[in-house]
């Protein structure tokens, strides 16, 4: 070789070093993805939602004041991202209502834009809903009022206005409300707030290199990030002692699915589902959850010893870490019935109608049309009890599957393709995953009036055109 090669050569080689040092330092000055599904001694604790204070005396009616604002969310040390929240910089506080109990709501937008806020998994009438017709204004307060009359529940709630519902949420905008009743207050299981009865948000972020987020959709799946969030805190632990935990799960992310694991693959009791508890609990060591579903489930963390670290795991990815702790008196339990939950009578079926969910990215539709707010999808009688037979269809590249929600009412799983649900989906719910190909078939009852949506969950393809909307009298 020349010695007018071996320079260039030379020169080449010397700008790929300073390439490769320069990726380097870029990875370590911003090291947003959570590609590290190890445990590394991350110092990050998982931070619990406060109870919202109840502003009424009378323990028949709640007073609860929720403000959406925006804010400055510190994810990484010395880096500020602009967020929104309610009643914070990012997701906002718990909502804790009783069966039976009048609720006022006194929700304000203190943003630079419409919004609203949507009761998912609440059966209320379609004024109290928080859909898109309930829109609130900049600088103005929306004020629903409504009696909860369903079973305890982990339910959640976020906004739902038409062009930027999606936005919103990944920008923080949501939270969780929980219902009690008699029956869960019965139980002797887990139900001590923030100690053994604990919330876990789970979403998925991405970053740019300013700290800001990175709202990119992939133009087929909606919106993927690369870093996981619990309650707001990137792959956070929590130190637990040797006891039984309850932890309340809430797929807040607005595309991901999530296949929750233990590392060890140790196991777990699944003990609700979305509208509540499930008759007896179902001893697993993996839960599916689909962007909306929510789950309860029980950790009996006196199987481990003090020191154990238990990774909470979807895959390969790493979303949290249990770090063991002393072992102490707990005297719940997990017991072998729940509840019984009422099954919808199958003979007081009045219809039967088909749900068609097609497409992916910006090319989706439900039963061949796009969502127009103007035009009315679907009359239903007040009270009436119908089957409704919810498919999505292949296509050419084999489709996806999408998480199908409808507002305001909670329904059961009859089948899916064709065979009896899992006893995971033998609960009351109100979003369902229903796979490329697949046909699930639920019973479902409207016991309020009003306009209601349904749609796919992923909020990409909801803001896309896959939805609908219905009107009960």
């Amino acid at each position: 070789m020349s010695g007018k090669w071996k320079l260039a050569l030379l020169i080449v080689l010397g700008v790929a070093l300073i390439g490769v040092g320069l990726v380097g330092v870029y990875m370590d000055d911003f090291p947003w993805s959570n590609t590290d599904n190890v445990v590394d001694g991350d110092s990050r604790m998982l931070p619990i939602p406060v109870l919202l204070v109840d502003e009424n005396e009378d323990e028949n009616i709640a007073d609860y004041n929720i403000v959406a604002q925006q804010g400055q969310t510190s994810f990484f040390n010395n880096v500020s991202t602009p967020t929104l929240g309610y009643n914070g910089s990012f997701l906002g506080p718990v909502i804790k209502v009783r069966r039976g109990q009048l609720v006022n709501m006194h929700v304000q937008n203190d943003l630079a834009e419409d919004t609203s806020v949507h009761w998912h998994g609440l059966e209320v009438g379609g004024t109290s809903d928080g859909g898109p017709h309930q829109v609130i204004r900049p600088g103005t307060v929306w004020q629903p009022s409504f009696v909860v009359d369903q079973p305890a529940a982990t339910l959640w709630f976020h906004p739902h206005v038409i062009g930027s519902t999606a936005i919103q949420v990944y920008e923080g905008l949501a939270g969780l409300l929980i219902v009690e009743d008699e029956h869960s207050d019965r139980l002797n299981i887990p139900k001590d707030y923030g100690v053994n009865d604990i919330p876990l948000i789970i979403q998925d972020r991405s970053f740019n290199r300013d700290g800001s987020f990175d709202y990119s959709s992939n133009m087929m799946d909606g919106v993927l990030g690369d870093t996981i969030l619990v309650n707001g805190a990137i792959t956070p632990t929590l130190k637990v002692d040797q006891i039984n935990m309850r932890f309340r799960l809430v797929n807040g992310a607005n595309a991901r699915n999530f296949n929750i694991e233990l590392s060890n693959r140790g196991e777990f009791y699944q003990i609700a589902s979305d509208g509540g508890f499930l008759e007896k609990p179902v001893k697993s060591q993996r839960l599916f959850l689909s962007p909306g579903e929510r789950a309860e489930i029980i950790v009996d963390f006196s199987a481990y010893n003090e020191g154990d670290v238990i990774v909470l795991t979807s895959g390969n990815i790493r979303i949290m870490t249990f770090v063991v702790g002393k072992k102490r008196v707990d005297t719940t339990e997990i017991p072998e019935t729940l509840v019984e939950v009422a099954t919808l009578d199958v003979s007081k079926v009045t219809a039967i109608k088909t749900i068609e969910l097609n497409g992916m990215g910006h090319m989706v539709s439900l039963n061949g049309k796009q969502f127009d707010i103007h035009r009315i999808d679907d009359n239903v009688s007040l009270g009436a009890i119908e089957i409704w037979e919810i498919t999505t269809l292949r296509t050419m590249m084999g489709g996806m599957g999408h998480p199908f929600h409808i507002h305001g009412t909670q329904f059961q799983v009859l089948s899916r393709n064709g065979k009896k649900p899992s006893e995971k989906e033998r609960g009351f719910k109100d979003t369902v995953f229903v796979g490329a190909g697949e046909t699930v078939r639920i019973i479902v009852q409207f016991k309020h009036k009003g306009i209601y949506m349904y749609h796919c969950h992923i909020l990409e393809h909801e803001e896309a055109g896959m939805m609908g909307q219905l009107e009960v009298e």
